[in-house]
């Protein structure tokens, strides 16, 4: 759903040429960029454990939204995982716990595509009925995890396997839960009036990095509460938060104004890479950076608009993949890279 609708915002911003390089050479961090997916929209690719496999959403083959698929990490052999029917987001790995998947999906409630949200008042997310599903790697073996009849999405892993981490409307606000693999022992770990969401567990698993948008004044929280109501949020003000497993000792980490998203923890545990468009006054073109745990040392990682987010790390921090429009043939396109990282 995040990459669908980041695409859509792309679309009216003119592709930059490099001469046909996946490059630019201020990326320094970023060595031997491979393209693994070529044409439509591709986002959110993730790593197995062992670092073989990538989990991605896509809308390719005619679809009009995202299912869920798998490749290996040299772009071969992708299939689809999910059922095929209705709009699914947010694909993972269980980690340490075994060749099985999670992702949210709407296929139990609805057979087609939902419609798209009114952009007539602004950019918004839309918050669709997603409940969470565990599978087998090849899709098999599907269980529903959750039984909310609002939005359950964003669902992460914990590096050994035990507890996920996801955003859910169940109690009237978008906020971060933790439970058990297996769905029980569901515990609410945010509070504050706003978006809370992206989580994902430190490679120690005692932290959990995610954006948030918490309004403040009487104007913005009027506008928060009656597209909450629609089932609508709009993400274009978000800063990145670091707290601990249990949601205790939260912390901001950014502090910018900009739409800053997509949060991943570097394997040395200190420091957190991201999405973010502060250092674009129209606010279009979105970037990747790098920033230390207590708010030091930003770094900005890649040079290449319109777009770079969703970047996750191998968890030898060997590797780096993430979603972008370079290369794109056509507006809009958006593909899966992977690079070897440098420090």
């Amino acid at each position: 759903m995040k990459k669908l609708l980041i695409c859509l915002l792309i679309l009216s911003i003119p592709s930059i040429s490099r001469g046909g390089g996946l490059k630019d050479p201020r990326e320094v961090h970023l060595e031997n960029i491979r393209q693994l997916t070529f044409g439509g929209e591709n986002g959110e690719a993730y790593f197995s454990y062992d670092g073989r496999k990538l989990i991605f959403q896509s809308t390719r083959d005619g679809r009009g939204c995202d299912q869920i698929y798998t490749m290996d990490v040299d772009g071969r052999n992708v299939r689809m995982v999910s059922t095929g029917k209705g709009i699914t987001t947010c694909g993972y790995f269980l980690q340490k716990a075994g060749n099985r998947i999670i992702y949210s999906s709407t296929h139990h409630i609805m057979e087609d595509c939902p419609p798209r949200p009114d952009y007539s008042q602004g950019y918004v997310w839309p918050l669709y009925p997603y409940d969470i599903f565990m599978a087998d790697e090849d899709g098999s073996n599907l269980k529903q995890l959750t039984f909310n009849p609002g939005y359950d999405a964003e669902a992460t892993v914990s590096p050994d396997g035990t507890k996920i981490v996801f955003t859910s409307l169940r109690d009237g606000d978008l906020d971060i839960y933790v439970m058990d693999i297996d769905g029980r022992n569901l515990k609410r770990l945010t509070y504050e009036k706003g978006y809370d969401g992206g989580a994902f567990f430190s490679p120690d698993g005692k932290k959990i990095v995610y954006r948030a948008y918490h309004p403040k004044t009487p104007e913005e929280i009027k506008d928060y509460e009656e597209l909450l109501k629609r089932n609508l949020v709009r993400p274009t003000r978000m800063e990145i938060f670091v707290m601990d497993a249990d949601g205790s000792n939260k912390r901001q980490i950014t502090n910018n104004g900009a739409a800053n998203f997509a949060p991943y923890f570097h394997p040395d545990g200190r420091r957190i890479i991201f999405s973010s468009n502060m250092h674009d006054p129209k606010g279009r073109s979105f970037e990747l950076y790098m920033i230390n745990i207590d708010g030091t040392g930003l770094e900005r990682i890649t040079y290449f608009p319109p777009f770079n987010s969703f970047p996750m790390f191998s968890h030898d921090g060997k590797k780096l993949v993430f979603s972008s429009n370079r290369g794109a043939k056509v507006r809009g396109e958006t593909n899966i890279f992977i690079a070897d990282w440098r420090d």
